[in-house]
């Protein structure tokens, strides 16, 4: 396969585009001052030739977005089922990404899923059924344990990586850390289902799926599809600095998946499968 070049990689200058802003402020009138916002562009997704998908995304870490939208949507399950990824070379943009799937994948895109559009805030782009998407992965089977402190730990980390947000206030974050603490991968863009695809693709480009000892931080709300993309890397741990929806809730709980939320300083809210933090004996 066609490895993941440096120009898959973020380039922080291109995530950011400068602005004149105008600044109000109690303590003085009116003035201009320069500004950064955080960069909106479509990347156009072909598979076999055939227009699959245009996302909005934020440029950098492509590849990954690319892989880990097809594990999440079962048409891809490993490196494998991957014969070429790479950028078209006539688009000087860097916006239109190729993939050739290795024969046994089979892959015909419908009628509606080919050139469909998906916006950054867009989470399962070609399926409309979650009976569908279930059944194409199982729940998640392990006996981790994980100390509670070393959780509250984990949003600061992610924030601390999070360069580009700390220059725009723009842009969702998402991380990969170990049952130790140890960060092994933080990914940011405009959407934040983006940012765990984009998490998911690096350990599955990397062949390090299934995750299964891992926990997936993210910087915003939990929807279904963020529950729902962890259960396809194979994370059984999900933790997030705001709230959860009742189908994520639901969604965790039929999956072994164990969901916390309004992670904030010491205080957490646990939805589902607490045994992982305070023990089986205690559930």
């Amino acid at each position: 396969m066609n490895r993941p070049s440096s120009s898959n990689q973020a380039n922080p200058e291109a995530q950011v585009r400068s602005a004149q802003v105008w600044k109000f402020d109690p303590d003085q009138p009116p003035h201009q001052q320069p500004d950064y916002l955080a960069v909106e562009e479509p990347l156009q997704i072909e598979i076999d030739g055939q227009p699959w998908l245009t996302t909005m995304r934020t440029p950098g870490h492509d590849q990954e977005l690319a892989v880990g939208l097809l594990l999440a949507e079962g048409i891809i399950q490993s490196q494998a089922d991957i014969v070429d990824l790479s950028y078209c070379q006539e688009d000087a943009n860097g916006n239109l990404l190729r993939i050739i799937l290795a024969a046994h994948c089979k892959f015909e895109p419908s009628a509606e899923a080919r050139g469909s559009y998906a916006n950054s805030s867009c989470g399962i782009c070609g399926k409309t059924s979650i009976d569908t998407l279930q059944s194409k992965f199982s729940p998640i089977d392990d006996d981790i344990h994980i100390d509670p402190q070393l959780i509250a730990q984990l949003p600061g980390r992610l924030q601390a990586e999070q360069a580009t947000f700390q220059r725009t206030g723009g842009l969702h974050g998402a991380a990969l850390f170990d049952l130790g603490g140890n960060l092994l991968v933080v990914r940011e863009d405009v959407g934040r289902h983006n940012t765990v695809d984009k998490v998911i693709g690096y350990a599955l480009l990397n062949n390090e799926l299934p995750l299964s000892h891992t926990i997936l931080m993210v910087s915003g709300r939990v929807a279904f599809e963020i529950i729902h993309k962890a259960l396809a890397g194979g994370i059984p741990v999900i933790a997030a600095i705001s709230a959860p929806t009742s189908l994520a809730v639901s969604f965790a709980q039929q999956n072994n998946q164990t969901l916390i939320g309004f992670l904030r300083g010491q205080q957490m809210n646990v939805y589902c499968h607490i045994k992982r933090l305070i023990g089986e004996e205690n559930t």
